[in-house]
């Protein structure tokens, strides 16, 4: 009774206090953890955007409903809990290659730049990143011979990643940079920059997976980076750092109390051998290196770092910051210099390629045509990532297209001729309508600025496949429903309609997420105490279990592919209120669960109650177990559970503290356990 009246006195109050509790909603929903990193993820590609490329408005297509789907594909596909930098990751990597996809010709423009100058022949190992694709597959031996397109971090980490092209491809590739060069990446004076040329082998292909749509290169030690004399910046480095140490000066006395040296040298030879040890035979490659004053001095690689000599010629000019200088004789070798040089784990390689100046003949050619690509136009550079203004497409028909809405749509801004619209609110009402051709649910989804019924169309043979990964879908769950249109119904009346085979259309319920609980960027811990006071989205709180204080558990059946309960019509026939009519085939035995939940900390304990797989989780048994259990351990089995300590997920399943008659399972409870996760 005391619960019916505070609910009318609600809604017949003065508007002050109409507007303060619409306030004090608004307020509740800003506070939405998720919401907040979704804002936040945002102004990290924005600011990404603007790093890597300030003449151009990155922000095209980087729509609100694009990047909350990322995250929680990613939350699918990482179950177990996702961090800021896996989410911030996996939206850069995704947003960079949608940008790539959507515009191929333009990080070409700048190898077509480098190509004019672009003599050498090409090296004996080397595969072009169109044959990666093609193949879906690199051998460690493989020679890349790349161009820098991009240099970026991932937002929110340390991974510095490079976006590579090649002379003789179309497509581009992405690969995680090694450690030991992160000091080379400096977004002023760094010298894997866009436009520099390196060589890289001993690459492992990460192949497309469902998180990405494209293949990338793990990180690999052996990557040489190429100067050009005749560039005047290049040049100055040569000058400033190489051409200072001749081998002669080498020192190991000086090497011992830390000296480092800067060489450069011309390789005259490279050799291969092997050191045939009591276990093992290890492979070696001596490179015999020449400086100015005509000095020879080994240069050995050893193991798998026998890769790089791939990326070398004879005659090539090399550069080596840092080499381990090593004793000749501790490098099992019979030459008469008393030093040698090894690849150390602070050494860098720059690399001045030999050019091989080939004599010009005439001779007799077929006529064949040069296939350039047409250069892009010019791109304003007045341009910035702010929104002033927002083009969307409009069809013939005067339909707008918001897929790429920058900003979240709301209830309230719902017209007629508007598609590809997201919506993110709590779920207030289910009915399944009437339709001989198609399965239609009616959801009347609620956020701040008000409430709205959307119809959602499956075709009969999806529905089993949507309904599996819907999860159960009740009163007061957290949805997010993409690629809605609005229209206008028979009655004149705004609808919204959602059809499960329309591009860009998913529906995903937050409150059942797996990985809710585990991902504290998604959440915000909260207290026992303070989840009467924010309502309007899942509350994730660290609990005890009190089953001294209440406890009621049955086994129950339920519909396998929806999770809601069922009730016996007929010896043949099931109901489920959710799916109506089904077959009793489709049932399995379930828990219902009410537990009391308590925080020791405060004193706090709230009545709650679960079924599905969240209720074994609690329970820690399976409800055929449970069943199994002679009557008497089920009557003591409560006691098992005193002082277990959980994370859990809470929605308030009534609104308004209305009593909701149809898929709650207990009207006299007000709060529903979606999740739930032992506390180790």
């Amino acid at each position: 009774m005391e619960n019916r009246g505070y609910a009318c006195n609600t809604k017949v109050g003065s508007a002050m206090d109409v507007d303060h509790c619409q306030q004090k909603e608004e307020e509740e929903e800003q506070e939405d953890p998720f919401l907040k990193f979704v804002d936040y993820a945002r102004s990290e590609l924005l600011s990404l955007e603007g790093d890597r490329n300030k003449d151009d408005d990155g922000s095209d297509g980087l729509g609100w409903s694009w990047i909350v789907s990322r995250i929680l594909k990613t939350c699918i596909a990482y179950s177990s809990g996702v961090t800021p930098a896996i989410l911030l990751s996996e939206l850069s990597q995704a947003w960079s290659e949608q940008r790539w996809v959507g515009a191929p010709k333009k990080p070409l423009e700048l190898i077509n730049h480098l190509k004019k100058n672009h003599r050498r022949t090409k090296l004996p190992n080397t595969v072009t990143i169109d044959s990666i694709y093609a193949k879906n597959f690199l051998s460690l031996n493989s020679v890349l011979e790349a161009v820098i397109i991009d240099a970026f971090v991932l937002p929110g980490t340390n991974i510095h990643m490079l976006t590579l092209g090649d002379y003789w491809s179309s497509n581009i590739i992405d690969v995680y940079l090694h450690r030991r060069f992160y000091d080379l990446t400096g977004l002023q004076n760094g010298i894997l920059k866009r436009g520099r040329e390196i060589f890289l082998t001993g690459c492992y292909l990460r192949t497309a997976t469902g998180g990405s749509g494209h293949p990338r290169l793990l990180p690999t030690e052996y990557l040489v980076i190429l100067l050009d004399e005749n560039q005047d910046d290049d040049a100055m480095l040569l000058g400033a750092q190489f051409c200072s140490d001749p081998f002669s000066s080498i020192s190991l006395d000086a090497v011992n109390r830390g000296a480092s040296y800067s060489l450069y040298a011309r390789i005259e030879k490279i050799e291969s051998s092997e050191i045939h040890r009591k276990f093992e035979t290890l492979q070696r490659k001596q490179i015999t290196l020449v400086d100015g004053d005509g000095v020879k001095l080994k240069f050995f690689l050893w193991g798998e770092q026998i890769l790089l000599a791939n990326l070398f010629r004879v005659g090539s000019m090399l550069a080596l910051d840092k080499p381990y200088v090593n004793i000749s004789v501790d490098c099992d070798t019979e030459t008469s210099e008393d030093l040698c040089l090894e690849y150390g784990s602070e050494t860098q390689l720059y690399l001045v390629p030999y050019i091989q100046h080939e004599e010009q003949v005439c001779v007799t050619l077929t006529p064949n045509r040069r296939h350039g690509s047409r250069p892009l136009g010019s791109f304003n550079s007045s341009q910035d990532l702010k929104f002033s203004q927002v083009s969307l497409p409009r069809d013939s028909q005067g339909t707008i297209d918001f897929s790429n809405y920058p900003f979240r749509s709301f209830v309230v801004d719902l017209r007629i001729k508007m598609t590809g619209i997201s919506l993110y609110g709590a779920v207030t009402d289910i009915i399944k309508e009437e339709n001989n051709q198609q399965t239609v649910f009616s959801l009347r989804i609620a956020d701040t600025s008000g409430e709205i019924w959307t119809k959602l169309h499956f075709a009969r043979f999806c529905l089993i496949i949507y309904l599996r990964s819907l999860g159960r879908v009740s009163f007061g769950h957290t949805v997010y429903i993409s690629g809605l249109t609005c229209t206008m119904s028979k009655q004149k009346c705004l609808e919204v309609l959602w059809f499960e085979n329309d591009i860009g259309a998913s529906f995903i319920n937050l409150s059942c997420l797996p990985a809710l609980i585990n991902s504290s960027c998604l959440h915000k811990l909260s207290r026992l105490t303070d989840i009467f006071y924010q309502t309007s989205y899942a509350q994730v709180c660290r609990v005890w279990l009190d089953p001294s204080e209440y406890f009621y558990v049955n086994t129950i059946f339920a519909h396998s592919l929806c999770g809601h309960f069922v009730n016996k019509i007929s010896d043949r026939w099931v109901e489920c209120s959710f799916c109506r009519t089904i077959s009793d085939a489709a049932v399995v035995r379930t828990f219902h669960l009410k537990i009391t939940l308590a925080d020791k900390d405060t004193g706090t304990k709230v009545l709650a109650w679960c079924t599905g797989q969240t209720a074994m989780d609690l329970l820690q048994i399976s409800p055929e177990e449970f069943y199994e259990l002679p009557e008497d351990e089920q009557v003591m089995y409560p006691s098992s559970l005193e002082n277990e300590r959980f994370m859990v997920a809470l929605v308030n399943c009534k609104r308004d503290g209305c009593v909701i008659d149809g898929l709650s399972p207990d009207d006299s409870i007000s709060w529903e356990i979606t999740r739930a996760c032992k506390c180790e």
